[in-house]
């Protein structure tokens, strides 16, 4: 699987589609993708996603004969003097956005106990987002990343565009196991020239996202996605175990149901959730908080809902309304071995 090796600093941003020809289920699987999330783009993103996404100005349309009622600022003075009548210069808005699509591919995303694991979520909710990115005529790009830029697909027009995005989605294959946000916000600040709308899908737990998401938040309109799994904020109580840091491959053995091990864990949960609120709001960054019980559906509808309305400040979203609760535990589990669990990452 030939990737992008985006992390060199040498390399173009200009990179192949990891597959120059897909097999016939990658196909079937793109397809499938494609109906679902047209349905759902037709249905009931279409509109949502245009009122959110209006463009960033006015762009020159042309010089018409002045009318009555006309704004006479618009007044285009050096064609009105050739022409011995007044003219006036008519703008339409500019609608053409950049969408830029980021997924974190790292260890710790490809993890999950309920329908989906978190990158699966993401992977699809992306590929919502580039059918509805080109249905209203915008450029839409692909950056994955673990801890270095797994592949880069620069942002351009299509549908054939978009289904080609979508099969990247879905071929390629990580190398890198770590999350190492600094050195996928180098890879975009080189890929967008322009201000664009960056989509950041992640579950956020890695170190230094300070510095690099208030550089990107500088020059774009970056929308945090924060993928989450419901045994990620409660802890398994199923006795001793051997937990496995799926970026690292740390190793610890802890007893899951003592006390003060799932206090200390809860304490963590709560102070890391409260760290993230905080570093977005100080940044300004939206955050729409997807659950892989609940899905992204309602959590992206709320989005684009309360950001239309919202005068002022940042927006955060989730499946069950404006502040994104917390998953519970009614959805069926997926079996878990005692050797990994969802803790990994938290239990150091």
């Amino acid at each position: 699987m030939a990737t992008s090796g985006a992390s060199e600093p040498g390399n173009s941003p200009s990179v192949v589609s990891p597959l120059s020809v897909a097999p016939a289920e990658v196909l079937r699987q793109v397809r499938r993708i494609e109906v679902r999330t047209r349905r759902l783009v037709d249905s009931r993103f279409a509109g949502e996603y245009r009122s959110l996404f209006k463009g960033q100005g006015m762009e020159f349309a042309e010089v018409r004969e002045y009318q009555p009622g006309d704004e006479v600022r618009s007044i285009d003075w050096n064609v009105s003097a050739r022409m011995g009548r007044p003219f006036v210069k008519r703008y339409v808005e500019e609608r053409e956005l950049t969408i830029m699509l980021v997924v974190d591919m790292s260890g710790s995303s490809r993890f999950g106990t309920r329908a989906h694991f978190k990158h699966e979520l993401a992977i699809e909710m992306a590929g919502v987002l580039a059918l509805a990115a080109t249905r209203n005529n915008d450029r839409v790009g692909l950056v994955m990343f673990t801890d270095r830029v797994e592949h880069a697909l620069p942002a351009r027009k299509g549908r054939k565009h978009a289904l080609r995005l979508i099969r990247d989605l879905l071929t390629v294959s990580p190398v890198g196991r770590g999350t190492s946000v600094a050195v996928t916000v180098d890879r975009l600040m080189r890929l967008l020239p322009h201000r664009s709308v960056v989509f950041f899908a992640s579950d956020f737990l890695a170190d230094d996202l300070e510095k690099p998401l208030a550089r990107l938040a500088q020059r774009h309109d970056v929308i945090a996605v924060t993928l989450e799994d419901p045994s990620e904020r409660t802890l398994p109580d199923i006795g001793p175990a051997r937990l496995e840091d799926p970026e690292s491959g740390a190793v610890v053995e802890i007893d899951t149901s003592h006390p003060a091990v799932r206090a200390a864990f809860a304490a963590r949960v709560g102070g890391d959730d409260a760290r993230r609120r905080k570093l977005f709001g100080r940044l300004g960054l939206d955050e729409i908080v997807v659950h892989t019980e609940h899905g992204y559906v309602d959590a992206l509808l709320a989005f684009f809902r309360a950001r239309t309305r919202r005068p002022h400040g940042a927006v955060r979203t989730g499946p069950r309304g404006a502040m994104g609760a917390a998953a519970g535990s009614a959805a069926p589990v997926r079996p878990v071995t005692p050797t990994v669990s969802a803790a990994d990452r938290r239990s150091r």
